[in-house]
């Protein structure tokens, strides 16, 4: 199997961000100098992928604007002589084929990634979750992708959470294949701490062969009334195979308020730009607490 598309569901409502996400997407919330979601796109394309759809609402067309062209800022930028701006600018509309599609109800993760199931076609692909952003040397999807496909199988990214939190993921039943790989035989979804299968958490990172899109099709409302993903990745591990990735690397739910200011303090500290001036206003700043 070959990896060549991914899926990024950005339909939320945002609500955990609001008011902000009132009218913005959660999605083009800046982080540094970069909107939320160019991040994800940046790790898929460092993976190697080369078509990525968009699942959207009609509430967040700023992202079809943001990987577009944008003429009469291009012609004011180069008539400035402002190049760097003008090549950033570029680079953000050049970094992939991305697509867009839209859904029309907020039904679920599930319901979400269902409407890609005519751009996926017959091959297998990689999600990423738009609110989840991951620092690592090597991508965290490219990791997922090394494993399906050597094993020819499904992956899941998971990491080991504190048995107090599980109830926020999705747990997983696994035994290893080899350091860092697990063969998946079971899992759900916000399980209390004594129905957790592990303290294994799927976080945001999938590779999906497109056996799930008439499981998905299938799929009766799980938790909160939605069509749930997890329910849906449990159906086919128990028909097919499905490898956890326990990759390497930091994940921020960018989604919370916490999550974001801890990405955007981190990232501040590793820009060329911010970095020695965050760290000699954080020194100073922390005098007068």
């Amino acid at each position: 199997m070959k990896v060549r598309k991914a899926v990024i569901p950005a339909a939320g409502l945002g609500t955990r961000m609001l008011p902000a996400t009132k009218t913005v997407p959660k999605e083009m919330l800046p982080l540094v100098d970069k909107p939320v979601i160019q991040y994800i796109i940046e790790e898929a394309v460092n993976a190697g992928i080369e078509d990525i759809l968009i699942i959207t609402n009609r509430s967040k067309s700023a992202m079809d604007d943001y990987f577009d062209y944008y003429p009469e800022l291009e012609t004011r930028l180069n008539q400035a002589g402002k190049d760097k701006e003008l090549s950033e600018v570029r680079r953000a509309a050049d970094l992939a084929n991305i697509f867009y599609v839209r859904q029309k109800e907020t039904k679920g993760l599930g319901h979400a990634i269902s409407r890609a199931r005519r751009f996926v076609g017959d091959e297998p692909f990689a999600v990423l979750l738009g609110d989840d952003i991951m620092r690592s040397d090597k991508p965290v999807i490219g990791q997922l992708i090394e494993a399906a496909e050597k094993y020819d199988a499904s992956a899941v990214g998971v990491q080991t959470v504190a048995t107090e939190a599980i109830s926020k993921y999705s747990s997983v039943k696994v035994s290893p294949l080899e350091e860092r790989v697990f063969s998946v035989s079971d899992m759900n979804e916000k399980p209390t701490p004594a129905e957790m299968f592990s303290n294994y958490a799927i976080l945001g990172r999938y590779v999906l062969t497109p056996d799930i899109f008439d499981i998905l099709d299938r799929q009766t409302p799980g938790y909160g009334g939605e069509i749930q993903l997890t329910d849906a990745l449990r159906t086919l591990c128990l028909q097919k195979p499905m490898v956890a990735v326990d990759f390497e690397g930091r994940r921020y739910d960018t989604g919370n308020l916490r999550g974001f200011l801890e990405a955007t303090i981190d990232f501040s500290l590793e820009h060329p730009e911010t970095g020695a001036w965050l760290r000699e206003f954080l020194k100073n700043k922390s005098h007068t607490l």
